[in-house]
């Protein structure tokens, strides 16, 4: 599932190769995904309109549009965009494709179509996005906004880092990795952290995803479409030795989420909380 540090990157490079270029023509080929909330045709209102920016907050993607129309991606668990340049192809049905006057074009594809790509007048019209908390690299949350919002949450801390209402861009994989570089216990009750766990969470959230987007800046380039996890310490890496440590890295399905940490390293238990 892209992440923030995954969209942040892919923002980055389509603003950079995309922004200005005009829409020739846009195709509907699954619509399952597509949500028109303009009300005059997802394709025929796209088709001609000129591209002014392209960002991401949360997990949303954000095309901005000289109209003042948003294309907006949430890509979920398997939504993915593909770039090529002209000439190049690839292989598969895309559902949503955009083709600039370039030549280059964009494909959205989603083998569990659990994802949406919005054309909307406003950004409040989409779904969530303006019950979203603040970003989580957003400068204005300080340590000490990070305090007070997790003060009001009774929830488990990887349940509530992955709250969008609480902040907005971590899933499922940098939780791990940020409760694992802070040594939380992902199933902690919030109200139990101390002061000094508290901050090491809000320092481990800045320093893995500001780590991440500048790893995945070096590696994905224009392979937007390939999502890269290798260089995560302990999400994905369930048995193998902890980095820190040398203890096997826990591999646990709890509250419908896969969870990967150090016993040893963030220890707790799911009994007594």
């Amino acid at each position: 599932m892209p992440e923030l540090p995954d969209l942040e990157v892919i923002a980055e490079f389509l603003n950079r190769q995309l922004a200005g270029a005009r829409i020739e023509e846009a195709s509907v080929q699954k619509p399952i995904v597509v949500r028109d909330l303009t009300g005059d045709g997802f394709a025929s209102r796209l088709g001609g309109q000129r591209l002014e920016s392209v960002s991401r907050r949360g997990k949303f993607l954000l095309f901005g549009l000289a109209s003042g129309d948003w294309l907006v991606i949430k890509p979920m668990r398997s939504g993915r965009l593909r770039y090529l340049a002209p000439g190049e192809r690839a292989g598969g049905k895309p559902f949503v494709v955009l083709r600039f006057v370039d030549g280059v074009s964009l494909r959205y594809t989603d083998p569990d179509t659990m994802g949406k790509v919005y054309l909307t007048p406003a950004l409040e019209c989409v779904p969530t996005y303006a019950d979203q908390g603040p970003d989580a690299l957003d400068a204005a949350l300080t340590l000490e906004a990070f305090a007070e919002r997790l003060r009001r949450r009774r929830g488990e801390i990887k349940g509530v880092l992955t709250s969008q209402t609480f902040v907005a861009g971590i899933g499922n994989a940098y939780a791990d990795e940020i409760l694992f570089r802070a040594a939380v216990y992902p199933f902690r009750k919030s109200p139990s952290l101390g002061e000094d766990e508290v901050r090491r969470i809000y320092e481990a959230m800045h320093t893995v995803l500001e780590e991440a987007v500048e790893i995945l800046r070096q590696r994905v380039e224009a392979e937007i479409h390939v999502e890269i996890r290798d260089f995560l310490r302990v999400h994905g890496r369930g048995g193998q030795p902890c980095p820190r440590c040398g203890n096997p890295i826990s591999r646990i399905t709890a509250r419908r989420r896969l969870t990967n940490f150090c016993r040893r390293c963030q220890p707790g238990t799911m009994v007594r909380q």
